[in-house]
């Protein structure tokens, strides 16, 4: 991808479109952080490209002012995969909450990810349905009471980042939509990682899931809710006071004080993004223990699902200059069905 040589400044994405997301939405942060790391990036406008699905989230495409698709309930990631393909020079962007990414487009979500389609991929979790009224989502909380769980929530809450490593996704990243520093940093890294970047944002619903991200995000205590990654440093969190080291009784990460010796002493982990291991362990971790922020894994693959494919049809007229798609068409197994 190739960014145009334009400084520009986050206001020059905004478009003309009254924003109408209800007042003190954390999408409104999300949407700040998006215009910062398009104008960090010098992104042009003519070159980028926001595919969204439905909810609060999929307004997104209406307040950029680059091109947008505006699809339909879940289907977001395989019309960008479709766009991507189509062009390969265009900056592809997709935005979805929690119940359009991870619950009825699961699927196209996780095949994004294994196919490795170089799109920057933005799961907006607010832990519950907020444009159509407050429904429970595979995000919400354990006994959370909503119009479809009356008496409370019981199952276990999906985990987007976990599902994002588990179907062999080369870039995850988590943050806030506090985050104004943090997000815009993972959201240049993301665009920037050649192949599928999925970039969870936990930001706040404040009608029908206020404070859902309360217990991370409220300033009495994010230092002691929150682990920021940086790439070589030590996994530490509470103002350096703890850190997390591997567990001698079990597979998984356990809370150690830092005494004065530093955290190598204490035999504090560093954060290594290549590591698949370390990174899914990173991803389950939940309160009590502190929830990891940053980028748990980054490791670009040779080439992405669409220079593949390109480099397979260069291939293919390499040694069949007559090549078309009906030749290849005709070379399978056909059949005549007769009246």
């Amino acid at each position: 991808m190739t960014a145009a040589a334009v400084l520009r400044e986050p206001k020059d994405f905004a478009s003309e479109q009254e924003i109408r997301w209800c007042p003190g939405c954390g999408d409104y942060a999300v949407l700040r952080a998006v215009e910062k790391a398009l104008a960090e990036l010098g992104a042009d406008p003519d070159r980028t490209v926001f595919v969204s699905g439905i909810g609060c989230a999929a307004r997104f495409p209406h307040y950029l002012a680059t091109y947008g698709f505006h699809g339909i309930h879940g289907r977001a990631p395989a019309l960008a995969t479709g766009i991507k393909l189509a062009n390969p020079e265009l900056d592809v962007w997709v935005v979805g909450g929690d119940g359009d990414m991870l619950a009825i487009g699961t699927n196209h979500l996780v095949h994004a990810l294994r196919r490795d389609v170089d799109l920057v991929i933005m799961v907006l979790n607010n832990a519950v349905y907020g444009l159509t009224k407050g429904q429970a989502s595979p995000t919400t909380p354990i006994g959370t009471r909503t119009p479809t769980t009356p008496l409370g929530v019981v199952e276990h809450p999906l985990s987007a980042c976990a599902l994002a490593l588990a179907a062999g996704g080369r870039f995850v990243a988590r943050a806030l939509d506090v985050h104004q520093k943090l997000l815009p940093e993972i959201l240049v890294r993301a665009r920037n990682h050649p192949g599928a970047a999925m970039v969870e944002v936990l930001q706040n619903c404040v009608i029908y899931a206020d404070g859902a991200w309360s217990h991370l995000s409220d300033k009495a205590h994010a230092a002691d809710a929150q682990l920021i990654l940086r790439h070589g440093e030590p996994l530490l969190f509470a103002n350096g006071r703890k850190g997390l080291r591997l567990s001698q009784e079990r597979v998984g990460l356990d809370v150690v004080e830092v005494g004065p010796e530093g955290p190598d002493a204490a035999g504090v982990l560093r954060h290594d993004e290549r590591d698949p291991a370390l990174a899914r362990m990173l991803a389950e971790l939940s309160p009590p223990m502190p929830v990891a922020m940053g980028v748990l894994y980054a490791d670009p693959a040779p080439r992405t699902f669409e220079r593949a494919l390109r480099e397979q049809e260069e291939d293919a007229r390499a040694r069949d200059p007559g090549l078309d798609l009906a030749t290849l068409v005709r070379r399978a197994p056909t059949w005549e069905v007769s009246g």
